[in-house]
């Protein structure tokens, strides 16, 4: 068999860049690839061995979901050791950025496989509030809990929303961002999602505190709200867009502002100048098991269709950091969680979203991918005070 006349030299590759990794095969032979062994990978049987011919984040990940591996070690060493492992054998690989179809019925669908797992499942491992996007810390040692409501307040600060304001956000998740809007600043808030869970939970905590006067969230495509808007958020949701849907997704942010209306979007983006997938396989792991249809552009990219919607972009702030110690906040809670995780979702989607989690942890702080807010304004930048002190003033 192929895989297994060319074990020998693989190991010696890996050997020689003194990579950390045990490996255990069906036939009681072990090898160490380093000098020390913080993971350890038992490979079953001969067939198993095509996924390291040659191993990316997506082969690896792969065998792991599906049971083809079984991988011992802390689960940052874990992604680690595979990271190294693929960049050691073929070198860094960035695919062409891909042309996804999308239509309200594929975004749907791909937004119900991902949230609609169990509201439970979630909660388990998000904040109280289950904001599910990148935190905001004012400084490391911020509990999770605090830096999402920074980030719900630093949203709503730059967007400068005044008492009266209508405000829709668009992916809202289970309501905390609308809730917030219409009780600290005032808003007359709509949320918008596409998953049923999501939508279910956030009108119960709406009713349950009071605000069913000030805020509602229902279920509905970006595309198909009606009304004008005097201030749009969107916080981790276009990243479901398409890159060829860009220009009419902020077109879309255009003709539902007000004149002088303000948009805020927040979400992740490639670090790649030409937009492309995350390197050594990522992405096509995260396509395949977690985000369908996903895409990321670069902020080039962004910008540019920004502008060729006839909005203006007046702040942008990278918040890569701030992500990746919001991720290892997930990891830690998913971790300690995983008993209960295992009994609400299977074997297979605890081990996706266990490799996912970490993966992005690992991407994030290696500036694989990184993630942007974006201030635009509509009809020019009199809509807003004339420097950014005002984002900090509360």
């Amino acid at each position: 068999m192929f895989w297994e006349k060319h074990f020998d030299q693989f190991v010696a590759r890996m050997r020689a860049h003194d990579l950390p990794l045990h490996l255990n095969l069906w036939n009681g032979a072990a090898f160490a690839l380093g000098q020390t062994s913080r993971v350890t990978v038992s490979i079953p049987n001969a067939r198993a061995l095509r996924h390291f011919f040659p191993p990316t984040l997506n082969s690896l990940g792969h065998a792991y979901v599906e049971g083809e591996i079984e991988v011992k070690g802390r689960l940052a060493d874990i992604i680690d050791v595979a990271a190294r492992l693929a960049a050691h054998e073929k070198g860094e690989q960035r695919h062409s950025a891909r042309m996804i179809r999308h239509t309200r019925k594929i975004d749907a669908e791909a937004i119900a496989y991902h949230y609609d797992v169990s509201n439970e499942f979630y909660s388990l491992w998000l904040d109280p509030n289950m904001v599910y996007s990148c935190g905001y810390f004012r400084s490391q040692e911020d509990a999770l809990e605090a830096a999402q409501m920074q980030k719900i307040d630093h949203i709503l600060a730059k967007l400068h929303i005044q008492p009266g304001d209508r405000l829709l956000d668009i992916g809202c998740g289970w309501g905390t961002l609308v809730m917030r809007a219409a009780e600290k600043y005032g808003a007359k808030a709509l949320g918008i999602t596409l998953s049923r869970n999501q939508c279910e939970l956030a009108q119960e905590r709406i009713a349950a505190a009071g605000l069913a006067n000030h805020c509602e969230v229902r279920i509905e495509d970006y595309r198909d709200v009606a009304g004008k808007f005097e201030r749009i958020s969107s916080v981790g949701m276009f990243e479901h867009v398409g890159l060829k849907n860009l220009q009419g997704y902020f077109t879309r942010v255009r003709e539902l502002l007000t004149d002088n209306g303000v948009a805020m979007n927040h979400g992740i983006t490639s670090s790649d100048p030409t937009s492309a997938e995350s390197p050594f396989g990522g992405g096509d792991f995260i396509e395949r098991y977690v985000f369908p249809h996903g895409e990321l552009p670069h902020i080039g990219l962004v910008l540019q269709e920004v502008s060729a919607a006839g909005l203006e972009a007046v702040d942008v702030e990278n918040l890569r950091r701030h992500y990746v110690l919001t991720l290892n906040h997930w990891v830690e809670r998913y971790e300690a969680a995983s008993d209960r995780l295992r009994q609400i979702a299977g074997e297979k989607r605890w081990r996706i979203w266990r490799m996912y989690l970490a993966g992005c942890a690992h991407g994030f702080a290696h500036n694989w991918i990184s993630i942007h807010q974006i201030l635009v304004v509509k009809g020019g930048t009199d809509a807003l005070p004339l420097t950014r002190n005002y984002m900090y003033e509360n």
